[in-house]
């Protein structure tokens, strides 16, 4: 069985994924409100997240996230860091990024089929973060799973999920929404395929 590809990202209710975990995350366009999503950490939701981690065999990220990861984790230890020091690190990026982080390898540029060997080699492929990244696997459908922990706060700026212009989708909702004690809201949706389809709610139609 090929293994399969899932994008965690976590969002505002008005899809922004920027700079989540810190100020200093992502600056991009003077973001003003990095370190958005700390204020709503609660157990549920943070057992999600682990139950995630915990089951993965391989990271795929893209530039800027594996930058800010690869200068933080090598230097911590337990849980999440302990995870993701062990697995296999793939780096997307048209320039070359020091991979000096202990089991890192660049990607080449025929995403379609580097993303096939990576499903051959490995059975759980998480996408963390990078945004950009993600969106280009969204947009050419080359993705299994959809993670989004949708927080309750807007903030009306900065790098979306699906930003103006992104490519018209289906998605199918894989399992039941989980919701946190903080508000946060777990959704998990798979790709559905086909066109999208339109009709006519008015009482005329």
């Amino acid at each position: 069985m090929a293994g399969r590809i899932h994008i965690d990202l976590f969002t505002t209710l008005d899809g922004v994924a920027q700079a989540p975990g810190g100020p200093d995350e992502d600056r991009t366009g003077d973001f003003p409100y990095g370190g958005w999503q700390a204020p709503f950490r609660d157990d549920v939701i943070g057992a999600t997240i682990w139950e995630g981690i915990s089951e993965l065999d391989a990271l795929l990220l893209g530039r800027r996230t594996y930058d800010i990861f690869a200068g933080y984790w090598p230097h911590q230890s337990g849980g999440i860091a302990d995870v993701f020091n062990r697995v296999p690190k793939y780096v997307a990026s048209r320039g070359l990024p020091n991979l000096g982080w202990d089991g890192s390898t660049q990607l080449g540029m025929d995403l379609a089929r580097e993303v096939e060997a990576l499903r051959a080699r490995h059975d759980s492929i998480h996408v963390i973060g990078s945004v950009n990244f993600a969106q280009t696997l969204l947009k050419e459908q080359l993705f299994d799973v959809l993670t989004l922990w949708v927080y309750p706060v807007v903030l009306g700026r900065g790098k979306r999920v699906f930003p103006e212009g992104a490519a018209p989708g289906n998605f199918t909702l894989l399992e039941p929404a989980v919701t946190g004690p903080s508000g946060a809201v777990l959704l998990r949706y798979g790709p559905a395929g086909g066109d999208v389809q339109t009709g006519d709610m008015s009482p005329e139609g």
